[in-house]
């Protein structure tokens, strides 16, 4: 199979590496070939703190991958999230050369290009810029302005910021894996293409993507990207939170959260309790639901608020920004009991659960519909899309202007072929056809005599 039919996604998360091997269909949907997951270490609060665990956790995801889709793995779109992301809203525009002429996708490029070149805080560096609407001329508002003619180019734009050291260790790790970086994308971006719709992004939606180390939070309205941001804690603080409250080991916290775990104490009985095995030879330990739930609670609340806080500072609450189509939580963390409930409940916003696998073609057995699959599954749409770029950029016509015809040339052509009469014609066409004539009438003697010729030898 050739390396351009397929395409990687790459998740360094908090808790997991996973690797997504996958092409487009006829349909158009995403056909999966092959997924590889591995335990993440050296990742902390989406940010890597050993290099050399997170390259060997890399290579174990990706070859598992590789085993399972039969194919060579050289080209990976990686995520990237941490405490260390910022956004900022920036205005620029460009003064095109040839106003006469249509805009087209490199003048684009080149108003991006002249954003990248802002001036940042130190080690700080560009990841994404987002245009959100574009100004040609006196005309503002515009979503699309390729096609249309003006001298003057703006656009706002939702620039992501991250550090520059932190950007360079993951690719470092990518590299030393044996990889190539084909693109950086931002987490809870890649996360929204996979569970959003069109009419949500329209409508206005927030995304919030727990994961292990940190949530992710983009927020979209009429389409257009108009917020982003990462808040420093996931599911494995709460792991450690009952880890704390409990007095038991992470790998029988994390298993209470998991099997156990809800986000609302008051939906659980006093009654129930769990037993946790003790250690060598300690007696077991009983853990109220109820308990628990409350230890969940205290922390959930704690994380959802903070995402209040971002919802209130993009102006969420406002009613021309209102997010009509309210929250789609999605990340492993998403799974807990009751949270959306909860999220309701504090956030005053309908919510629900988002799934990632309404694009995948070939998921009988749901094995990628859990929400944590969400960014990875989004990493490799962004990787397929990257592809699709590419391929129709090569696969473009090179269309040759043609001279324009002058009087000279017009000349010369009519010198070079005179037009003849209708009459000269049609007079050239019944002599040739009567020439045709003549020649099958001459042949078919000619066959004639042949045959009566050889009718007589035999004879004799």
């Amino acid at each position: 199979m050739e390396n351009q039919e397929y395409s990687v996604g790459l998740d360094i998360g908090t808790t997991k590496i996973v690797a997504i091997v996958g092409r487009r269909n006829a349909h158009g949907k995403i056909e999966v070939l092959g997924v590889g997951k591995a335990k993440s270490l050296g990742v902390h609060k989406g940010i890597v703190n050993n290099i050399s665990q997170t390259i060997n956790s890399i290579k174990a995801a990706v070859s598992e991958a590789q085993s399972s889709a039969g194919v060579p793995i050289r080209k990976v779109t990686v995520g990237i999230a941490g405490k260390h992301i910022r956004s900022l809203q920036h205005s620029d525009y460009i003064m095109r050369e040839h106003p006469d002429k249509f805009i087209t996708d490199d003048d684009i490029e080149a108003l991006k290009d002249q954003v990248k070149k802002l001036v940042m805080l130190p080690g700080e560096e560009i990841i994404h810029v987002l245009p959100q609407e574009y100004k040609v001329d006196s005309e503002g508002e515009i979503q699309e302005p390729v096609g249309m003619h003006g001298k003057r180019l703006e656009a706002n734009f939702h620039v992501v910021v991250g550090q520059m050291g932190s950007i360079r260790n993951i690719a470092r790790c990518v590299r030393e894996a044996g990889l190539e970086m084909e693109a950086l994308t931002l987490e809870p971006l890649a996360s929204s293409e996979a569970v959003l719709t069109k009419e949500e992004k329209e409508a206005g939606v927030a995304i919030v993507d727990i994961g292990g180390g940190t949530t992710d939070i983009a927020i979209f309205k009429d389409n257009i990207i108009r917020h982003t941001c990462v808040i420093p804690y996931g599911g494995g603080i709460i792991t450690e939170d009952i880890k704390e409250g409990c007095s038991i080991i992470e790998k029988h916290a994390e298993q209470l959260k998991v099997k156990f775990g809800s986000a609302v104490p008051e939906l659980e009985k006093d009654s129930t309790f769990v037993t946790i095995p003790g250690l060598h030879g300690r007696p077991d330990k009983e853990i109220s639901l109820k308990t628990l739930a409350q230890i969940i609670n205290a922390r959930v609340e704690e994380i959802l608020e903070m995402v209040n806080t971002e919802l209130k500072a993009y102006g969420a609450f406002e009613q021309k920004k209102k997010l009509i189509a309210g929250i789609v939580l999605t990340g492993g963390g998403s799974n807990l009991k009751h949270l959306r409930q909860l999220a309701n409940y504090t956030t005053g916003f309908d919510s629900r659960i988002g799934f990632a696998n309404e694009y995948i073609a070939n998921d009988k057995n749901q094995y990628l519909k859990g929400p944590e699959f969400a960014t990875s599954i989004g990493l490799l749409m962004e990787s397929l899309k990257i592809r699709d770029k590419k391929q129709g950029a090569e696969a473009e016509p090179v269309v040759e202007e043609q001279p324009a015809k002058t009087e000279a040339t017009v000349a010369q052509a009519e010198t070079a072929q005179p037009v003849q009469p209708a009459a000269v014609v049609q007079e050239q066409a019944i002599v040739s056809e009567q020439q045709e004539n003549r020649r099958a009438k001459l042949t078919f003697g000619q066959s004639l005599m042949e045959k009566v010729k050889k009718f007589f030898e035999e004879v004799e």
